[in-house]
């Protein structure tokens, strides 16, 4: 089952890199720009990053563009994204074109880490959650004035949360930081299913009606490991996922295990990492 992304696990997080790698492999975001009513003139072809800790009301078409200029709103109210990270560019990245792959692998990385930080949560539990990101870059106009930032923002839904045709994202609460620390956290933010099979639920968060739940993850591989094929990939996971959800559920003889694996376009983006999921009646 591939990432649903508008987008990150996306999710925005892989679809955003892979707008620029393999368009028209997924619903893809960030290839696309139109003019929004709801932006604010100050930010349109801003020059210098945004600011980190704004919070805006985003919607998945807002998401779906390469840039973004919505107005903020405070975080004390309504909200769906929240910037959790901004910055310069690598220099390296000065002379690139706007929609370069390096462009979008660059700002993959430094988003992707981010987001696990910011959350309080290890890779594992980042790909088992509701929550994504998305990244933005500046306009066309400011990119041939010299602006080379990224900015990363949480979004309240996509990736494995987002289901297909969705037209919003669910709010954030006013403080996102260390959402995901602990052992347990919240099933509020954590990713369910809710149907006969994991392929075909709508995902949804685990605090609501659900039949299945994303407990566990497999790696894969290693960040510089070659691809090792989709047969291979689809074995190790589907093995692995099998004892790994009997485990979770206490060995019980009789048992309905499913998996999310990705395939090399996710991979060249970064996805190290297949998800297993366990049939449960809660």
């Amino acid at each position: 089952m591939l990432p649903s992304t508008r987008g990150a696990p996306g999710r925005r997080r892989l679809a955003a890199v892979l707008c620029v790698l393999v368009a028209g492999a997924l619903a893809l975001a960030g290839c696309s720009k139109d003019l929004d009513p709801t932006d604010d003139p100050s930010q349109v072809d801003a020059i210098t990053p945004p600011a980190v800790g704004a919070c805006r009301l985003l919607t998945p078409e807002q998401v779906g563009r390469a840039d973004n200029a919505t107005r903020t709103v405070a975080c004390t109210k309504k909200h769906t994204a929240e910037t959790y990270a901004a910055g310069e560019l690598p220099k390296e990245l000065d002379d690139a074109s706007y929609s370069g792959r390096e462009v979008a692998l660059a700002s993959y990385k430094l988003c992707s880490k981010a987001f696990s930080k910011h959350l309080g949560a290890d890779d594992s539990m980042v790909m088992r959650t509701v929550l994504s990101w998305a990244w933005f870059r500046p306009s066309t106009k400011a990119w041939e004035d010299g602006a080379r930032w990224y900015r990363c923002d949480l979004i309240g839904g996509g990736g494995q949360a987002l289901t297909e045709g969705a037209q919003s994202y669910f709010p954030l609460p006013a403080v996102t930081k260390g959402l995901l620390r602990g052992i347990k956290p919240s099933d509020d933010w954590m990713v369910c299913a809710n149907g006969r099979t994991v392929r075909q639920s709508p995902k949804v968060p685990c605090s609501d009606k659900h039949t299945w739940r994303a407990v566990t993850t497999i790696k894969l591989g290693e960040d510089k490991d070659p691809y090792p094929g989709d047969h291979t990939a689809l074995i190790k996971t589907r093995d692995f996922c099998r004892s790994s959800v009997q485990a979770w559920l206490g060995y019980p003889i009789s048992f309905q295990f499913g998996f999310t694996w990705f395939h090399e376009a996710e991979w060249e983006a970064g996805n190290r990492r297949s998800i297993c999921w366990a049939r449960t009646e809660h």
